[in-house]
């Protein structure tokens, strides 16, 4: 199978944010961008391995900073590792008053999703290929992020993360 480039599957997506996506207090409700993060990051995923995709889990979600009424959201989306059927998506959040000029960091987070054939069963993906230093930290971390996950939800036994293990046994 031919690999592709973490450049490839970049995907920006900018919201304004009205009032039906804000809490009392005016910010962005973390449910609405939550579904926006699934959509960019998605559309990533799709790009990566041309095929329908779902989401098969999300990360702890952070956020740092809200994002209020009238603020624009900047969600840039970007593959950073693929395995098997399966894609690791980081997101970058930022918010952005356009009165005042000002942009700042809301989040990141980071989604993983599985290629989907004809039939709706998981099929085979792309490799990935990292092009920055950047992208080279987020795809040699993947391995760590994966089994962390896999290990929480009861799908592999601590034991066997060897990648992840190195970090805390010598």
């Amino acid at each position: 199978m031919i690999s592709k480039k973490a450049s490839e599957s970049i995907t920006i997506m900018t919201e304004l944010v009205l009032p039906n996506d804000t809490n009392t207090f005016g910010n962005l409700m973390g449910g609405r961008l939550m579904y926006w993060m699934d959509i960019a990051s998605a559309l990533a995923a799709q790009k990566h391995c041309n095929a329908p995709v779902v989401t098969a889990s999300v990360d702890n979600i952070s956020f740092e900073n809200s994002i209020k009424l009238g603020n624009v959201v900047h969600i840039e989306a970007i593959v950073t590792r693929a395995f098997t059927t399966s894609m690791e998506v980081h997101m970058s959040v930022w918010g952005e008053d356009l009165t005042q000029q000002f942009k700042y960091k809301s989040n990141e987070a980071y989604y993983t999703f599985v290629a989907l054939d004809p039939h709706g069963k998981p099929k085979a993906v792309p490799q990935l290929e990292v092009e920055t230093e950047d992208q080279k930290k987020l795809f040699d971390g993947a391995l760590r992020r994966r089994q962390l996950r896999l290990i929480l939800g009861g799908k592999m036994n601590p034991d066997d993360a060897a990648e992840l293990r190195a970090l805390f046994i010598k």
